[in-house]
């Protein structure tokens, strides 16, 4: 599954924790204004499987922004969406500037993953893509990932129903459910998770997302349903429920020091200006 060209490079992201009771209700008055995202026709629930492995510093370097609230922070993860040999893995950092989410990822085969977390830049062949932005994203993602000498911490992984926009990409609703997460200190893409803490279980994470102008729908949607807005870190949500002694392990497993591709700029204070 390959969902690339959907991806907005930034954007407005509005968070709520919804009782999976109201949920129908939702989405007839979602697919009023948006349609069903193609991955989820015909599917169960109308979902799609979604992982992530995080990446973050032995000293829970990206984490310590979430928790405090730093304004300019960032996120650095493996998206993928099965464990087929053939599917892409996307390689994506994920920032906070002010109230602004900004994403920037690039696709690369499977063969790609292990000797990129290693400081390896992938062969022609191994890229989706041959897109100047997308080696620029992951150019960017190892250098951030060198800078705090980031490792594999956590694999997430739940089932998302998305709506989105029929003319564009601009405005796109999402329920997540069945949100998982356990420590994972490997280099590897897995589906099947070990022993995994359900987070905001049974609850269903409701995200209202635009790139613009804040859609008038949406205010009444918020307000029909009486939703009150809510923080729900997929990554930072499980390390506090785990605990983050958990996440630092003494035989996690070690990426040697990388060395980019390329020349690029100090990243000094670790904020995602330059995006």
């Amino acid at each position: 599954m390959s969902q690339d060209h959907r991806l907005q490079q930034q954007r407005f992201e509005l968070k709520y924790l919804v009782e999976e009771s109201i949920m129908g209700n939702i989405r007839d008055f979602v697919s009023g204004y948006l349609d069903l995202d193609e991955y989820g026709v015909g599917k169960s629930n109308l979902s799609y499987p979604v992982h992530s492995l995080y990446l973050d510093s032995d000293d829970m370097h990206t984490h310590q922004a979430w928790v405090n609230g730093t304004k300019n922070r960032f996120k650095l993860r493996l998206r993928y969406y099965d464990d087929r040999p053939d599917s892409p893995v996307f390689f994506e950092v994920k920032g906070r500037v002010d109230n602004c989410i900004l994403k920037r990822r690039c696709g690369v085969r499977r063969d790609a993953v292990i000797p990129l977390l290693n400081g390896q830049w992938p062969r022609p062949e191994q890229f989706i893509t041959n897109e100047p932005r997308h080696f620029a994203a992951l150019e960017r993602f190892l250098l951030l990932m060198d800078s705090i000498n980031a490792r594999p911490k956590a694999h997430n992984g739940y089932a998302r129903e998305a709506w989105v926009s029929p003319h564009d990409n601009s405005v796109r609703v999402t329920f997540d459910r069945n949100i998982r997460i356990e420590p994972h200190f490997k280099p590897s893409t897995v589906v099947a998770m070990q022993q995994p803490s359900p987070l905001y279980s049974p609850i269903v994470v409701l995200e209202l997302k635009f790139t613009d102008r804040y859609p008038n729908w949406f205010n009444g949607l918020v307000q029909r349903f009486n939703l009150m807005q809510s923080s729900a870190a997929k990554y930072s949500g499980g390390v506090l429920l785990i605990g983050e002694s958990r996440f630092r392990p003494q035989n996690a497993f070690e990426i040697a020091p990388f060395t980019p591709p390329v020349q690029a700029a100090a990243v000094r204070d670790l904020t995602l200006t330059e995006f």
